[in-house]
């Protein structure tokens, strides 16, 4: 019984159960983790894809993201980044980069749906990442209500209540939302391209995305009820057209006078 109870207040007895206690927990996080992000996931690449991808890679992306994606001075790595990554910045033209500058601009696309799908294929065999959505979270039925309350919450403060978007610090901005498809909606809240936070299952979950999705489709299909919205950025806008259209017309109305007295 003696040697036993000395077992028991053996230094190496605690640090072995706390060890154990943090392998358990990473383990079963690591598994609810898994299981979330397969619900929003979908992964349907084959070895051509992958292989016709890296050609593409190495002809068009390496001068900047190096070889195998590690990296450069001109580029950062992409290893781990996802095929939603490369599907947001290649899908909507911001990659190839145009230029350098304080983020990435939206242009038309070099590269068309099967180079894309084959880029993404690539770079998602390089490490683990967010993959593309599946269409049951991109088909814009889900709650707007619900939506409206989450977009709120957690974008409007850059992208304006109306999506319009919005200037943020050193020449960055907040792009609208106004004819982004459903699919780089939901990549961008999963990867937060370029200023934007990354917004994962923890976060907002998948319904949640879809939700916010369904309110940005709704507000854009419902246009601007209430007559021109001036690019939808508040009083500023309506106080700068307010200044500008009146002290027009109250010079027009001056000069008018004048003439008519002469």
């Amino acid at each position: 019984m003696r040697a036993l109870s000395q077992k028991r207040r053996h230094p190496l007895a605690v640090l072995s159960l706390l060890l154990l206690g943090l392998l358990v927990t990473g383990g079963l996080y690591s598994i609810a983790t898994t299981v979330n992000q397969a619900k929003a996931e979908t992964a349907t690449y084959s070895a051509d894809d992958v292989k016709e991808g890296e050609k593409l890679f190495t002809a068009n992306c390496a001068t900047c993201h190096g070889m195998g994606a590690s990296g450069s001075a001109a580029g950062p790595s992409l290893v781990g980044v996802g095929a939603a990554a490369v599907d947001f910045q290649v899908g909507t033209g911001r990659m190839p980069l145009q230029m350098q500058g304080p983020q990435a601009y939206q242009k038309p696309q070099q590269f068309n749906a099967e180079q894309t799908k084959q880029l993404a294929a690539y770079v998602a065999s390089l490490g683990a990442g967010p993959a593309i959505p599946s269409a049951e979270f991109l088909d814009g039925k889900g709650n707007a209500t619900e939506g409206g309350e989450l977009f709120r919450v957690n974008c409007a403060m850059c992208h304006n209540a109306a999506a319009a978007g919005g200037a943020l610090t050193q020449g960055k901005f907040a792009p609208t939302l106004n004819g982004v498809t459903p699919q780089h909606i939901y990549e961008a809240m999963i990867t937060g391209p370029q200023n934007m936070p990354v917004f994962n299952d923890a976060n907002i979950s998948p319904e949640g995305k879809r939700d916010i999705i369904t309110f940005l489709k709704t507000i854009e299909a419902n246009g601007s009820p209430g007559g021109a919205d001036l690019g939808a950025l508040g009083p500023v806008s309506e106080g700068l057209f307010v200044w500008i259209a009146g002290l027009g017309m109250v010079i027009a109305f001056t000069i008018w006078l004048t003439s008519r007295t002469s």
